[in-house]
């Protein structure tokens, strides 16, 4: 096994060589793709990223866990920690929230001494970023006890691969009490099936206030001695079963020993949120007799698949680092949820089966809908389906459309109906399967007709009083742009008297628009401005969800046209915008930590400044756009671990490089097109359905050629600031050509 992995990191480095000289890079010979992906980056500074192997989309994500409790810790990594605690199966991308970190191993050096796991840190063990190496379904790090860990994924399982020093005792540590955050253990349980197989529980609560992982582990060799660990740490070493319940934050452990062994020890483990057989089904038919390094080809397979969408040309392979890293971190979340078998645990905690589609959780909708959703439609059309029937199974459990689902859990964090914008984005591109339209609108409408989040004080005023309660402002903008999408799935389906019910309720912003500084301004319950106004405050206790008026103010995708004529046109518009990018970086001393990514009063750490740079095209300015963008590209990204401005947030913060990359993003998320800016490559090609394929071709393009002197689409001229989604999907070229000086347009 040992010359077999050898040889395949022989072979890719020969590739590589082969395909790189100097920084030059020819599209035609490049075979891999997946080169050019790093999975750390985004795990320094507040990125919140995980380093470990996932393939796309799927249930597992296998990867290292610090010992440490924090913010910068939401992944159950961070780059500036060099201790390790555990390698566990469930991890969240980039997120904002901590939780999961599910089923966690860690391999033991020496012999088992029971007294020293009394105090975890007497186990935690060392390691230098040095000796890592993380890739696309694949990560191995080399311990500082000298035992190297090494691990890859099916969708529904992880297989480990522990190297352990020359005649030394092989031990592994089963840890269901590790937690970090939020997520603590309520129950836990271990038991030994056969000479090699054990299998058992977590239940825990936290973000998931209600979370459910069985798992099925087997090893590659017999059971020597077992041991089982109580929430107390009594040792127990003549039983093959354990049960901890009922205390918040402990839970069992298990110290399985191989003896000597002088060969790697494997380690299968499926997962399931249904019982230990769905995990045990899960482990047989994604694994089964497969060695690790065909495992391993088959999740690099998977990634080419997600990654060669688009190819590429550059000389820089920095740039090209970082945009395929973004693709990868794109497609991450949402994550698997059904069992092979179709089994899942529902939002109702009740077990469901997936009739013809796979159940799908993880949807950080406040961030995702606005460039991860349109993404998929173009480079993951065949699971948009499966995503469609996701949200309408939460709708069907609980009779409204998720808000943020964790793990079958609704956390009901952020604002807005967000599912809303998806499902129509999904409808109107033809990527809804065979989901009923009617069942579609009337999710949509139950969701904006909810008794809770404040709706009911929306739908009385016209906006949300902030007297009555907080995030007033930004809830009432984003509500308004949800109710803009319902107002197209009605129209769509002939329902004239709704369409014209909600696109009255889209135009809520205007209420909130205050005529003098013209900016979104909160009312009190009389119609009162608030005085004294802060604009620059971002606190979270304050009107706007992470950000201030400077950055929602512009939160009007669906009437960007509208916004402008009420600001008094198109010149004070700019003059906004131009104001938005230059003031002073003041967001008041209790800011939420999520406020990241200065660019003068624009904070593209998080999203709700993400459209805004596109704006300018609305208002005839698309030079500045261009200028904008490129700046944001330069300043907020590059393939170090640092290299995220903020929260990756599964997968929105890279969709918007990707988009802008590609030279294009949707201001409006379910408006059906794209926004045109720049593109960042002078060869793209795009695989599209039905063997079509749209190239951007971009002339002339250099660090001082940042500015689009003309433009043909199918070689004729092309005056738009936009590109619809069929255009796109038909095939065909758009061509830039570039120069350094502005156009005016």
């Amino acid at each position: 096994m040992k010359r077999l992995d050898h040889l395949f990191f022989l072979l890719l480095i020969l590739l590589v060589v082969a395909c790189s000289y100097d920084k030059g890079l020819r599209l035609e010979t490049l075979e891999k793709w997946g080169l050019f992906v790093d999975p750390i980056i985004g795990t320094d500074a507040h990125g919140h990223t995980f380093p470990g192997a996932v393939r796309p989309f799927g249930m597992v994500q296998l990867s290292p866990d610090n010992p440490v409790s924090g913010w910068d810790w939401s992944s159950g990594y961070h780059y500036s920690s060099n201790i390790i605690a555990g390698f566990s199966h469930t991890h969240l991308s980039g997120t904002g929230v901590g939780d999961m970190l599910d089923i966690s191993f860690l391999p033991l050096a020496g012999t088992f001494e029971p007294e020293s796991f009394r105090e975890p840190s007497q186990y935690y063990v060392n390691f230098s970023h040095d000796d890592e190496k993380a890739e696309p379904g694949y990560y191995a790090v080399k311990l500082s006890s000298g035992i190297k860990a090494s691990f890859t994924v099916t969708d529904r399982c992880g297989y480990h691969m522990y190297e352990y020093p020359q005649d030394e005792a092989v031990q592994l540590m089963l840890d269901l009490a590790f937690h970090q955050n939020r997520d603590k253990p309520l129950a836990t349980w271990i038991r030994q099936i056969t000479a090699n197989r054990i299998e058992g529980y977590r239940y825990s609560t936290g973000w998931a206030e209600n979370q459910w992982v069985y798992f099925s582990a087997e090893f590659s060799s017999r059971i020597n001695n077992f041991y089982l660990i109580d929430g107390n740490n009594q040792v127990y070493s003549d039983r093959r079963e354990l049960t901890v319940e009922g205390t918040e934050g402990t839970g069992a452990k298990a110290i399985i020993d191989f003896g000597s062994l002088n060969e790697p020890l494997f380690v299968k483990v499926g997962i399931s949120s249904v019982d230990t057989q769905g995990a045990r089904n899960n482990l047989d038919k994604e694994i089964g007799s497969r060695s690790f390094i065909s495992v391993r080809e088959e999740a690099s397979d998977a990634w080419e698949q997600v990654l060669s969408k688009v190819k590429v040309k550059s000389q820089d392979t920095a740039l090209l680092r970082t945009f395929y890293t973004a693709i990868y971190h794109a497609c991450i979340s949402p994550s698997l949820l059904s069992d092979a078998d179709g089994r899942y645990r529902g939002a109702d905690q009740k077990i469901h089966t997936a009739k013809g589609y796979n159940q799908y959780s993880t949807f950080s909708l406040w961030d995702t809908f606005r460039a991860a959703h349109p993404l998929f439609t173009i480079i993951q059309q065949q699971r948009v389906p499966d995503f469609v029937q996701s949200l309408l199974s939460h709708y069907r459990q609980t009779g409204l459309l998720p808000v943020w689902p964790l793990w079958a859990n609704e956390t009901n964090t952020m604002i807005g109906y967000h599912a809303v914008p998806v499902l129509l984005d999904a409808y109107i591109k033809n990527l809804t399967g065979d989901a009923d339209p009617k069942e579609i609108f009337d999710a949509m409408k139950n969701s904006a007709s909810q008794e809770i989040r404040n709706s009911p004080l929306y739908r009385k005023y016209g906006y949300i009083p902030y007297d009555k309660a907080k995030n007033s402002v930004s809830t009432t903008l984003e509500y308004a742009y949800d109710d803009w999408c319902i107002a197209q799935m009605a129209l769509l389906l002939g329902k004239e008297g709704e369409h014209q019910y909600y696109m009255q309720r889209a135009m809520a912003y205007k209420n909130l628009l205050h005529p003098d500084n013209k900016l979104m301004q909160p009312k009190d319950s009389k119609g009162n401005w608030k005085e004294p106004f802060d604009p620059f405050d971002a606190s979270y206790e304050n009107d706007y969800t992470e950000g201030n008026a400077w950055q929602y103010t512009w939160y009007v995708p669906h009437d960007v046209e509208g916004l402008m004529e009420e600001m008094g046109g198109s010149e004070v518009f700019v003059k906004m915008l131009d104001s938005l990018f230059i003031l002073p970086q003041d967001v008041g001393v209790d800011a939420a930590l999520d406020v990241s990514g200065f660019i003068g009063q624009y904070i593209h750490g998080n999203e709700p400044s993400h459209h805004i740079a596109y704006l300018y095209n609305y208002a005839g300015e698309r030079w500045k756009a261009q200028k904008t963008v490129n700046r944001i590209m330069l300043e907020m990204y590059n393939d170090s671990p640092a290299g995220l401005s903020g929260n990756e947030d599964c997968g929105q913060m890279s969709a918007w490089f990707v988009f802008s990359a590609l030279g294009m993003y949707p201001v409006n998320p379910a408006g059906g097109g794209y926004d045109l800016g720049k593109p960042f490559f002078p060869y793209i090609e795009i695989d599209l359905p039905k063997g079509n394929k749209f190239i951007i071709h971009a002339q002339n393009l250099s660090e001082e050629n940042i500015y689009v002197q003309n433009i043909l689409l199918n070689g004729k001229a092309y005056g738009n600031p936009y590109i619809l989604h069929d255009q796109l999907l038909n095939g065909g070229m758009i061509e830039y050509y570039m120069g350094s000086e502005l156009v005016t347009q």
